[in-house]
């Protein structure tokens, strides 16, 4: 997959011969301050080609700490599965268990095989000996598997971590980090070719009140560095539905060298080829839901996503689907 290391972040920038007002939807942004998105006061549209494009610019992303994002992996991982260290530590104490009994076991077989009157005891010694080497293999196996199912986990969610502190921009003003979006939306990464994106974006279209009901929010990211072209025929009567069109697809990523490093990451680790495009989704706590190659499945996201909305809105919050 190419790269374009100089494009460093992305803006939308819509050229509209009405004017725009400021974006109306509030979020909370870490309990405190609050960002707004979403178009309003669009009026007297004319009927016209409208061009939504894509800016990069440069810019350098800021320091991260690792070793921060790795001790909140493990306190996550500890959080997820309570049980697991106490898991290990018995493993570890009946193998040391079973260790020392087979330890004692081969002195009273060495004892027995010297000493001709003991050898009625050889067979009682040897089958405890083979109870003692079982069971230390069989905890010695459970363990080794609690170990790689550990440490998976660690990396899963420190791979996690490093995706919530991605930045987006929102509008002019307001840049976050993925985190932000934590029990607000559910994000959608797409990344690959311009072409890619404009055809995720057409296709989209049929899906927007449902995907947005459920309050799935798109992230597109070009890896081949070229803007790509979002257009509309619009007028008077379709202003609501390009507000919305628009809201969906609000969202754009910047420092551009951070989103790569870790879409490179995430595809070696799946083994997809690095020039397949991909995508990616989230779930409202963040942690990822689906992911795979070629055009998203908007149907199927509207179909097995609650709404964030209504009655259904918390009661369903984690029944966004199995973690992978």
């Amino acid at each position: 997959m190419s790269r374009a290391a100089q494009f460093s972040y992305i803006t939308l920038n819509f050229h509209l011969t009405p004017k725009l007002s400021a974006f109306s939807r509030q979020f909370n942004v870490n309990g405190s301050g609050k960002f707004y998105s979403g178009f309003t006061d669009i009026t007297h549209l004319r009927r016209k080609q409208k061009l939504l494009s894509v800016v990069c610019n440069n810019s350098a992303p800021p320091p991260s700490s690792s070793s921060d994002i790795s001790s909140v992996a493990k306190i996550r991982s500890e959080v997820l599965s309570p049980f697991r260290s106490v898991r290990m530590f018995f493993y570890l104490a009946f193998i040391a268990s079973g260790g020392l009994g087979g330890l004692i076991a081969s002195t009273r077989l060495i004892a027995a095989l010297a000493n001709s009157s003991g050898t009625t005891e050889v067979p009682e010694i040897l089958k405890g000996l083979a109870i003692d080497l079982g069971a230390v293999s069989i905890f010695a196996f459970l363990y080794y598997r609690e170990s790689i199912a550990k440490n998976a986990q660690v990396a899963r969610l420190a791979r996690e971590e490093n995706l919530s502190n991605l930045k987006l921009r929102v509008d002019e003003k307001k840049i976050v980090p993925i985190s932000a979006f934590r029990g607000i939306a559910r994000l959608v990464i797409l990344a690959g070719p311009s072409a890619f994106i404009s055809e995720c974006f057409k296709l989209s279209a049929p899906f927007t009140d449902g995907l947005l009901e459920r309050g799935v929010l798109v992230i597109p990211f070009a890896t081949d560095g070229i803007s790509p072209n979002f257009e509309f025929e619009e007028n008077e009567e379709l202003e609501e539905k390009i507000s919305r069109r628009k809201k969906l697809w609000q969202l754009a990523p910047i420092y551009a060298t951070e989103w790569t490093k870790w879409i490179d990451e995430q595809m070696k680790l799946a083994s997809v080829s690095p020039e397949s495009p991909v995508y990616l989704s989230l779930r409202l706590d963040g942690r990822v839901r689906g992911s795979g190659v070629g055009y998203p499945p908007w149907n199927a996201f509207v179909v097995q996503l609650p709404p964030v909305k209504g009655i259904w809105s918390g009661l369903l919050d984690g029944m966004d689907g199995r973690v992978l």
